[in-house]
């Protein structure tokens, strides 16, 4: 008989650095390190699961000086998240499907803490995987931080993974 896979959810976002499309320093940190300690050669023992929650911006203009706007630049801004969240679940896939590991990934919208600890609730993971950008304590009161939030309302063991220092940006809140 053969046994379950064991089912690690990895919480992910894109890079707030220039040079679209690619994972954070974070998230690409916390998924090497997830199949470097955890998975190693057992690729068929794990299932993982890519979560890419994509924050809503309040006005929709999150890079634009304009307040003028049409029903289609709306559009083309909901069209424009839409596949950037899939080019960064790609590199994920892509990776798994060149390693053979099983795996699934999809987007959901909102506040990043609150949809991942919804997810777990939803797919029941055996464990969750966040990266770490290691903010200094002023930085977490205005940017607040994922992966604290987690560990304490998360219904799964939650693994945080921190940025190596030599791959930290100068400011800690880009990534």
């Amino acid at each position: 008989m053969e046994a379950e896979a064991t089912r690690i959810l990895i919480g992910v976002n894109e890079s707030s650095l220039k040079g679209y499309p690619h994972p954070s320093i974070s998230s690409r940190t916390a998924f090497e390190w997830t199949l470097a300690k955890i998975i190693r050669s057992n690729t068929a023992g794990f299932m993982l699961l890519f979560l890419h929650v994509q924050i809503p911006d309040e006005d929709g203009f999150d890079d634009m000086d304009s307040i003028y706007a049409s029903p289609e630049d709306f559009q083309s801004m909901r069209q424009r998240d839409r596949i950037r969240g899939l080019h960064l679940l790609e590199y994920f896939v892509g990776r798994c499907h060149e390693l053979g590991i099983r795996c699934e990934a999809w987007i959901k919208k909102g506040d990043p803490k609150e949809v991942l600890c919804s997810e777990v609730k939803r797919v029941h993971p055996d464990i969750l995987v966040v990266g770490s950008r290691g903010l200094g304590p002023f930085q977490r009161v205005f940017v607040g931080t994922v992966s604290e939030f987690c560990v304490k309302h998360a219904d799964c063991p939650v693994i945080t993974i921190k940025r190596k220092a030599d791959e930290a940006p100068q400011d800690p809140v880009d990534d």
